[in-house]
């Protein structure tokens, strides 16, 4: 089951679409004709001028309908040529659904994209070169998407990077800083801006889910301390997020956290150099298939039960942790399971 870590009670659909926030010259040079829009916008009274929106549309109600969101779902997903991405891609293509996948590397979106329309069909999947960390490819990423399925019902911001860098902070170079940085942070928000504003005019509305990673917890990250502080702030931004569409009584887009655990992946196996880590790998780790076996249908009961509530969706809970570690002290279990210790 998934685990709900914040739940936001929504108010009301009232909210239809970004509201405009112009000065009053501007406004006035927009509305001549109509003193009434004219102070409305100018004033910034955007909850205000939503409810006349949502009432012309409505027939007067002012509330906003929203279609309900049932399956096959249109689902996006960032950094999803490998991985944990690859493999959230190949359980939501198995369910059914239709896919959107992207990453930097024009050479492994064609080779992901031709291997997944092998198994599934030409017409469930797409992909595309994006990097997350350019706006103007954030939304060439949103254009491209309602190009091919008109809308997204779930997106998932996964692409990540901590530059393929184990070492202490004082000995890492401004350009892995850089790196890790500007992906999973600046591009973070910048994948949620374009979502939320795309997903908020869509009649279905949308879900977007972050996944976090090592440090979003807050426990310490010794060896990546960047990646695990960019992490850590995964939680903060989902957690503002919702707190803002709630302000803006923005009913019809939900934003959650999505918590894989420790996964396979190269990034992860590239930093089982010490025993500690080879230690926890071998405890705590599991390949992407098996996780997104767990995630992708709790995923994806989000949208079949029509819920609008937040949630944080987790693989390695603590009691999950906690029981492994002991067994590991106590009878040995999973030694040398991925890496071999010392």
């Amino acid at each position: 089951m998934a685990t709900v870590a914040a739940t936001l009670p929504f108010r009301a659909p009232t909210y239809l679409g970004p509201a405009t926030f112009l000065t009053p010259s501007a406004a006035g040079a927009r509305f001549p004709d109509r003193p009434q829009q004219r102070r409305l916008v100018a004033g910034g009274r955007h909850r205000e001028l939503a409810r006349i929106q949502a009432e012309a549309i409505s027939g007067g109600g002012g509330v906003a309908r929203r279609d309900p969101m049932v399956p096959p779902y249109n689902v996006l997903i960032t950094g999803s040529t490998k991985g944990i991405g690859y493999a959230l891609a190949k359980k939501f293509l198995m369910a059914g659904d239709n896919v959107i996948i992207c990453s930097r590397s024009a050479e492994r979106v064609e080779s992901a994209t031709n291997d997944l329309k092998k198994e599934f069909g030409e017409q469930h999947v797409w992909g595309t070169v994006c990097d997350v960390r350019e706006g103007k490819d954030v939304k060439a990423l949103v254009d491209y998407a309602r190009g091919k399925l008109q809308y997204i019902d779930i997106w998932i911001n996964n692409a990540g990077s901590n530059a393929y860098s184990y070492k202490p902070l004082v000995e890492t170079s401004d350009e892995a800083l850089m790196e890790v940085i500007t992906t999973n942070t600046l591009g973070l928000m910048i994948c949620c801006r374009e979502a939320i504003n795309m997903m908020w005019n869509q009649p279905r509305g949308g879900h977007i889910f972050n996944i976090d990673g090592a440090g979003s917890d807050g426990r310490p990250t010794p060896r990546f301390a960047a990646y695990g502080a960019t992490k850590r702030s995964v939680v903060h931004l989902t957690k503002s997020l919702q707190a803002e569409l709630q302000m803006n009584e923005v009913n019809n887009v939900v934003v959650h956290n999505l918590s894989p655990g420790m996964v396979t992946t190269d990034l992860l196996m590239s930093g089982a150099t010490t025993k500690q880590a080879k230690f926890f790998i071998n405890i705590l780790a599991e390949p992407p298939d098996v996780v997104a076996d767990y995630l992708v249908p709790n995923v994806r009961a989000i949208p079949t039960n029509q819920s609008m509530k937040p949630t944080y969706i987790r693989f390695l809970t603590g009691l999950k942790a906690y029981s492994r570690i002991f067994s590991r002290l106590a009878f040995g279990a999973r030694r040398n399971k991925y890496v071999v210790e010392d």
